[in-house]
């Protein structure tokens, strides 16, 4: 990033939650990477459901300019409806808001969120070689032996939910790494548990597309690939994966990683999506 930022403040919203502090961990990891960097003025989290709240971050910073980027998966209700409305953007018609606005005198610019970026499929990679390697290190199966299934969260009242997630897996599969690749969905077909079915060899490695670890990658998901509730529910008590890899299910050894919300790598999509947002003016 070679713009000059120090006359501006960048804001990261995540979703937060009051139940599972996992869920807030990556956007202060990445506040705190972006801040140690020195590149913005100031570098401030904010979350939907715990402190520091969306709706008053903006009286936190007097910078003349603001960019606020939503550390969510795709477009939606969330980024599209919920975060615009609670940072007190105003709409233009039908049309929705407009991603720049003036306010006194400040120019705040709200990015499209870092999962929508092309680039995210590196995270992806990144966490489904990850995982294979850490734990089967003496013997790691071949890409090519192996089916790779991204998790999306799935709705019937987003589209665009599905829609990223299918475009992760068009960009994967483009690549020729895996022998095959696939997307599976928590609330739509094909579903998480008809991936034993889907794949074509006996090495499965799923990665949920989700920004941070919480009840679903942590419970729903491990049991809907076959683990039973009562290993999730003490393996979580006791502070262990509820997911051991690799595990044996279904005649298949199934390897499943953490979400991806870690990942180095979204420290660089913020940059960009700001960059992004920087160039339109």
């Amino acid at each position: 990033m070679n713009d000059n930022y120090q006359d501006a403040s960048l804001i990261l919203v995540g979703h937060g939650s009051t139940l599972n502090a996992d869920s807030a961990g990556p956007t202060f990891q990445h506040a705190e990477n972006l801040r140690a960097r020195k590149i913005f003025r100031h570098v401030l989290e904010s979350f939907w459901k715990q402190e520091p709240y969306v709706w008053s971050i903006l009286r936190q910073t007097w910078t003349p300019r603001v960019f606020v980027v939503p550390l969510f998966i795709s477009e939606g209700y969330f980024t599209q409806e919920v975060i615009p409305r609670e940072l007190g953007l105003t709409h233009e018609g039908a049309s929705g808001f407009s991603s720049i606005q003036k306010r006194g005198n400040q120019t705040i610019f709200y990015t499209a969120p870092v999962g929508t970026h092309p680039s995210m499929n590196r995270s992806l990679l990144a966490r489904a070689e990850e995982v294979v390697t850490q734990s089967s290190p003496e013997s790691t199966p071949g890409k090519k032996e192996s089916s790779l299934f991204i998790v999306g969260h799935g709705t019937g009242n987003n589209e665009n939910s599905r829609a990223i997630i299918e475009h992760q897996v068009r960009l994967i599969r483009e690549q020729d790494i895996y022998r095959d690749v696939h997307a599976i969905y928590m609330e739509e077909s094909p579903r998480v548990g008809e991936c034993y079915q889907m794949a074509e060899t006996e090495n499965l490695v799923v990665v949920p597309f989700f920004i941070s670890d919480g009840l679903h990658s942590f419970e729903d998901i491990p049991m809907m690939l076959g683990e039973s509730e009562e290993n999730v529910r003490e393996r979580l008590k006791s502070g262990r994966p509820t997911w051991i890899n690799p595990s044996n299910k279904n005649g298949k050894k199934v390897w499943y990683s953490s979400s991806i919300g870690n990942e180095p790598h979204i420290a660089e999509v913020i940059l960009e999506r700001v960059s992004e947002m920087g160039r339109q003016v």
